[in-house]
């Protein structure tokens, strides 16, 4: 044991002074990290060494593959075809309200299988566990319902709190820090049918990481957005598409990658304030601000920003031919009830017993 303690220190000397490790040397600091083999003194080193430094591609691969290997349980998807995650890795600079949740019942009310994951806050106000929990979804319940959601309703919400049992959601209740977790936790699969994801990243060169493993684990199509304000400094970003400027997107279609940029008006939506969809003060107001728009109450700049994340998802998927035109059916889902529909459903089959 004591020389198990030793040679994890000499470990994280190596990354703290440079050194690259190679994809299994990472999958195996991760293992121990993720199994509480260490103590957590040298867990909270080691993690922050590590994004210190920089982790390679091979050693963010080699931290998805402990992740999926010793921490994720799995549902199953019993029809065929593509099914998407939308899911940002946080720690952006700009909080805004919670987009990713809304977009999911935007993007399965327009027909596309969602089985969206995620987790409580780390950085911001609220995650989107919080905010799911907020609108009456059981985050204890068995991962069953999950699964019987997704084959029925189109849409599933799967907590990290409850796929990562071991390791993760043990780490992610403690640290208020970024970590390598905030790049690979986004890319588990507890849906093992999921073909393409949205995934938002809290800096440009993140999304340039995550594009590369989305491959590498198989998916058919991925965006990875990183946006700002327009006229802002483009370092000071959100994990979304942003409804206040650019977004620099990194996508994967048919095996290739390549990078482009957008704006709002790409969506066929106007570019607004930042302070039009900044976070509120409380999960609760951020919920209720979501429902808000989900239920046709409210237009604007909130609704834009969903319905651009959501239509998104659509385009990815190849259920759209562009960003607008995905935007444009994510938008139809508010006005024809759809949205707060499969919200319902949601709580029929997810949600407190």
């Amino acid at each position: 044991m004591e020389e198990q303690l030793r040679e994890f220190g000499r470990l994280i000397c190596r990354v703290a002074a440079g050194e690259m490790l190679s994809r299994e040397e990472a999958c195996e600091a991760y293992r121990q990290v993720i199994l509480n083999e260490q103590p957590e003194l040298q867990q909270g080193a080691f993690l922050m060494a590590h994004i210190t430094r920089h982790p390679s591609l091979d050693e963010l691969a080699g931290a998805w593959d402990a992740v999926q290997r010793y921490d994720t349980s799995n549902i199953h998807y019993e029809g065929t075809g593509v099914v998407c995650d939308i899911v940002g890795t946080g720690s952006d600079a700009l909080k805004t309200v919670n987009c990713s949740s809304p977009a999911s019942l935007l993007a399965a009310a327009a027909g596309l299988p969602v089985a969206k994951k995620g987790a409580r806050l780390v950085t911001g106000v609220s995650g989107a566990s919080d905010v799911f929990e907020l609108w009456g979804i059981d985050l204890d319940a068995p991962l069953e319902r999950a699964a019987n959601c997704l084959n029925v309703a189109g849409i599933c919400y799967l907590p990290g709190e409850a796929f990562l049992q071991k390791g993760w959601a043990r780490l992610i209740r403690s640290m208020r820090f970024t970590s390598a977790f905030n790049i690979i936790g986004p890319l588990t699969m507890p849906c093992a049918q999921t073909t393409h994801i949205v995934i938002g990243a809290y800096a440009p060169e993140v999304c340039d990481q995550l594009i590369p493993i989305v491959r590498e684990i198989g998916m058919a199509g991925a965006l990875s957005p990183y946006g700002w304000i327009d006229g802002g400094d483009p370092t000071h970003g959100m994990d979304e598409f942003s409804p206040c400027g650019p977004t620099r997107v990194v996508e994967l279609r048919d095996g290739v990658i390549s990078v482009h940029e957008v704006t709002p008006g790409d969506f066929g939506c106007r570019t607004c304030r930042y302070e039009e969809v900044a976070s509120h003060p409380t999960a609760q107001g951020n919920a209720s601000a979501a429902l808000e728009v989900l239920a046709g109450r409210a237009e604007g700049a909130l609704a834009d920003f969903f319905c651009m994340n959501a239509g998104a998802a659509l385009y990815a998927s190849g259920r759209a031919k562009s960003y607008r035109e995905g935007t444009e059916q994510a938008r139809g889902t508010i006005v024809n009830g759809a949205a707060l529909e499969k919200l319902e459903a949601l709580r029929q089959y997810q949600g407190a017993v």
